[in-house]
Parts: C-alpha cells; sequence; structure tokens
C-alpha cells in the first residue's frame, strides 16, 4: 500500500487531540459537571474521528476531530496540522475559515499570532489570492516576528513576486533574504536579473542590460542564461568580439551548453572573415565538450574546404564512437544530395522516417523532475526550478 503523508498527518493530529482532551478528562469516581458533560460529547467526537480515520474516510474523521478540538493555547498547533491537512486537499476555503477563526480569538501570544497569519498567507497563495497574501506578509515582516518566521515570510515573497512576474520586487525581496543569512538563493536571483536583461534587451537599453547581467553574473558565476543574453545584445550591436568571448566562456560555466552556443558562434566568426579560429575551437570542443551540434559544425566547415567527401567520412567516423539520430540523418542527407541516383529513393524513405523520429524526440530535459520538450526553458514549466534543464545527451539528443 502506498505511503500518503496526508493520513499520516491526519494520525498525527488525532494523538495530539487525543492528548490534548485527555487532559481535561474526569478522573474515575468523579460526579459529572455540566463541563465533564461537554468534555464527553467532545471525546465521543474524537473517538467518531478515529473511527473515520481508521475506515480511511478522512473527510469524515477532519469533521470530527475540528469538533472535538476547543480553541486554547495547547491546541492551537493542532488547529493548524487540520488546516495544512485541509489545504493539501485542495480544499482551502475551509482552511482560510480555520485560520480566521483562530485569528479572532482574542489573547492570543504574538508567536501563535504570526504563525496563524503565515499559514493564513499560504492559504491565499495556495487559492491565487496572491495580493493578499503579498500584504499580510509585509504585515508580518513589520511584526517584527521571529528570524525563522521572517525567513519564511520572505521566502514566500519572493515566490509570490516570481509567480506576478514581478521581477524587480522579486530581486529586492531576496537580497533581503540573503542579507538574513539564512538561506542562499544566488542562482534564482541570478535568474531574476536575466529576466530584467531580456525585458531591458527588447527595448534596446544596452545599459540596464549590461548592469543586471552583470549583478547577475556576481549572484551566480556559472549562469549560462547571463552570458548569452551577453551575446545577443553584442551581436545586435554588432560587437563580434564581445559575442565570441561570451559565447566562449559558457564552456567553461557548464559544458552541456556548449551547442547552445555553436550557430552564434559560427555567425560571429563569419563576420571577422576567422573561420580557422572557429575550427580551432570545434576541435577542442570535440575534446572537452563534445555534442552532436559540435560535430555537425565541423562537417560543414569540412564540406566547404575539402568537400562533401571529407564531411561524410568525418561525421561516419564521429558516429562509430557516439552515435546519435541527428549525426545518422545529416549522413543520410549528404548521400541524397551526392550519392549514387540508384540508392536515393531507399535513402528518402529512410530519412523520412529517421526525420520523424528526431522531431518527435524532446531536446530539454529538467534534471529535478525530468519534464522534458523541444524549448529551452530556464524556470522549468513542471517543478518550477530554475536553472535545472539541459540539453539532452546520447543517442536522441546531443
Amino acid at each position: 500500500m502506498p505511503f500518503d503523508p496526508l493520513l499520516l498527518l491526519l494520525l498525527v493530529v488525532a494523538i495530539a487531540i487525543g492528548w490534548s482532551l485527555g487532559r481535561g478528562w474526569p478522573l474515575l469516581g468523579h460526579r459529572a459537571s455540566p463541563a465533564d458533560n461537554q468534555a464527553s460529547g467532545l471525546s465521543r467526537e474524537y473517538f467518531q474521528g478515529l473511527n473515520y480515520l481508521m475506515s480511511d474516510r478522512t473527510d469524515e474523521a477532519i469533521e470530527s476531530f475540528v469538533r472535538a478540538l476547543e480553541i486554547n493555547s495547547d491546541t492551537i498547533p493542532a488547529h493548524l496540522a487540520i488546516a495544512r491537512l485541509l489545504r493539501r486537499k485542495g480544499d482551502v476555503d475551509r482552511a482560510i475559515r480555520v485560520h480566521q477563526t483562530l485569528l479572532a480569538r482574542p489573547g492570543l501570544e504574538h508567536a501563535d499570532f504570526i504563525r496563524i497569519q503565515m499559514a493564513l498567507a499560504r492559504d491565499y497563495e495556495a487559492i491565487g489570492l496572491l495580493d493578499r497574501a503579498e500584504n499580510l506578509l509585509h504585515d508580518i515582516i513589520r511584526e517584527n516576528p521571529s528570524p525563522e518566521m521572517k525567513t519564511s515570510a520572505l521566502e514566500l515573497l519572493v515566490k509570490l513576486y516570481e509567480k506576478e512576474g514581478e521581477w524587480s520586487d522579486a530581486l529586492r525581496m531576496g537580497r533581503q533574504l540573503e542579507a538574513e543569512g539564512q538561506q542562499r538563493i544566488g542562482r534564482e536571483l541570478a535568474q531574476y536579473c536575466c529576466e530584467l536583461a531580456e525585458n531591458s534587451l527588447a527595448r534596446k537599453r544596452w545599459k540596464e542590460v549590461q548592469t543586471c547581467l552583470a549583478e547577475a553574473l556576481r549572484f551566480n558565476a556559472d549562469a549560462v542564461r547571463a552570458n548569452l543574453l551577453q551575446a545577443r545584445m553584442a551581436m545586435e550591436r554588432g560587437q563580434w568580439q564581445v559575442a565570441i568571448t561570451a559565447l566562449r566562456a559558457v564552456r567553461e560555466q557548464d559544458p552541456l551548453f556548449v551547442s547552445e552556443t555553436i550557430a552564434d558562434l559560427q555567425r560571429c566568426y563569419r563576420e571577422l572573415n576567422r573561420l580557422t579560429q572557429f575550427e580551432s575551437y570545434l576541435e577542442e570542443c570535440m575534446v572537452h565538450a563534445p555534442s552532436t551540434t559540435v560535430l555537425l559544425a565541423r562537417a560543414e566547415l569540412l564540406q566547404e574546404r575539402d568537400g562533401v567527401m571529407a564531411a561524410g567520412q568525418f561525421i561516419t567516423d564521429e558516429l562509430k564512437s557516439r552515435p546519435s539520430i541527428r549525426g545518422f540523418n545529416r549522413l543520410i542527407d549528404l548521400h541524397l544530395e551526392y550519392g549514387a541516383s540508384s540508392a536515393r529513393e531507399s535513402l528518402s524513405i529512410l530519412r523520412g522516417l529517421t526525420g520523424q523520429l528526431e522531431l518527435s524526440k524532446p531536446v530539454y530535459r529538467c534534471g529535478h523532475c525530468g519534464f522534458a520538450g523541444r524549448t529551452l526553458h530556464w524556470h522549468c514549466p513542471s517543478c518550477r526550478q530554475w536553472d535545472s534543464t539541459r540539453p539532452i545527451q546520447g543517442l536522441e539528443g546531443e
């Protein structure tokens, strides 16, 4: 039977409620008072909840436990646990009501008040009421919470601004979070800078782009995206050598991303009429960062200089040690274009099949959740992790 964390949480709540009720149960032989009768009624609700829980009827169990819980300083953690369970089950409206009921209780201790507000902010975030969540989180920070609770509030604020695409605010809150010294989120902050740089690049605000990218690299020296954007800006301005420097730096940051730089590097070297240097760089990459994209770029240069036979032989030799669908398809293309006419019909059929296979395969995959697609996402659409996606390696990839 698969492990159910929600069921475990509910079981813990049941234990907490039982302990709380046990403290108020009358001694044997004690004459029942109205308060004792009330406690007896609550205990019946508790045991009914246990019965529902054992019968795997979690909704009815939650209802019984809520009725069994009297609100006091001892039972607030149990109420919060129940509300968290409701939120995880998707019943956010009921979770909100539980938290609002707790906040309405007079005489709450400051720490409990902050905890309940924080839980309510998570409710609002879960249901999409981001403005309410944002205002509540700012209130929490102003109320001088504990360092742990302040860190939690800042973390959630960063995620809220991220959801809304408010990159400047996300960056501001992220800087404050890092200043607290509780968490290092340089990778995420670098991506926020890159988002701002992309917006400025679209408006050709070169100075803003440069400032954002420099800050991104301060947050994360291995931010590949920052160098790719730096190269893009340089190419738009005709600064080919600047672009080459930024693109070649990618190999030191993450060799798996070299394939993303090759097309732009080829253009830059062509503009400068320095294809010999480009070929030398490709030879280095075949040793230190091999990929199908590098292989095919090298084959193209060989074809231009030495002819189709040299290119075809080079691809054939490389495929023996590093087979790939893309490399095989390029080899078929060369045979279709320059090979014997008698074999073209069979090769055309084969190329159609392998071409469909290539187009049906994803190009990038998230290393955190496994989400795959044909578009490079710096922010994974599935698990929402930043900078977790890489070009796929192997037969079906690079």
